[in-house]
């Protein structure tokens, strides 16, 4: 699943004709990189979720045939939020472990390790799977704490226990999860995904892997930019 269904409020005023997901870098809509990349690692059955400009992105992609993927659409008229998005989409998405990628970043992970994780997944009581990266300026504190391939959680400030900063990562805005995460919530109501995963963390439910290659949260018209001239550079080449 590739979740499209955010507003860009940031991204004004370059969102106010055109959905997040379809602004371009380095010649392609950011969109486009993450399908071209999952179909490449043998992943094509893909959701797309979408509310802002929503019948942009359907009339963009199509089915999917000219990637070689398969696409269909969740519309949730008014943006659910991730885990209400990932709810409202359950009925498309089968009852296998899935992958959820952010559609706003640009990120040349391996998308082929996923497919190893799902089967380990079914092997185990584990209901997530996170990909984390190095924090980035704008998120400098960082979201998850892993400790080798085990997401832990933060101790409280009253116990005394130093939290291993060194350990503390982004979320990278790809994941791998049990449908049965969100099967109990009710579908069309908005809900966050965070608290979700940080009761899986208590529970011990929850993997993780470190991808130390090149991830960008494209949240400002500036790091748009940035993005583009990377690609765009001789010297970086595509990133595909």
């Amino acid at each position: 699943m590739i979740l499209a269904a955010g507003r860009g409020e940031r991204m004004r005023p370059l969102t106010d004709h055109t959905p997040k997901p379809l602004l371009q870098a380095g010649g392609k809509p950011l969109i486009v990189w993450h399908i071209e990349r999952l179909v490449r690692a043998g992943i094509s059955d893909l959701v797309i979720n979408h509310a802002h400009l929503g019948v942009q992105i359907e009339q963009a992609l199509g089915d999917g045939s000219e990637f070689g993927a398969n696409i269909r659409y969740s519309d949730e008229g008014t943006a659910l939020e991730t885990a209400g998005g990932i709810a409202f989409a359950l009925p498309l998405l089968g009852s296998e472990p899935f992958a959820v990628v952010n559609g706003d970043i640009y990120c040349d992970y391996d998308f082929s390790r996923l497919l190893a994780r799902a089967e380990q997944m079914r092997c185990s009581q584990d209901t997530v799977h996170l990909v984390l990266v190095d924090n980035p300026e704008h998120n400098a504190k960082g979201d998850f704490i892993l400790q080798g391939n085990r997401v832990i959680p933060e101790y409280p400030a009253e116990s005394g226990i130093p939290n291993p900063a060194s350990r503390i990562l982004t979320f990278s805005g790809i994941g791998l999860y049990r449908p049965s995460l969100f099967s109990h919530m009710k579908r069309g109501v908005k809900a966050p995904l965070a608290p979700l995963l940080r009761e899986q963390i208590v529970l011990d439910r929850v993997s993780g892997e470190h991808h130390r290659g090149m991830w960008v949260d494209v949240g400002t018209p500036q790091r748009l930019d940035e993005l583009d001239k990377q690609l765009r550079a001789p010297q970086n080449g595509r990133h595909d």
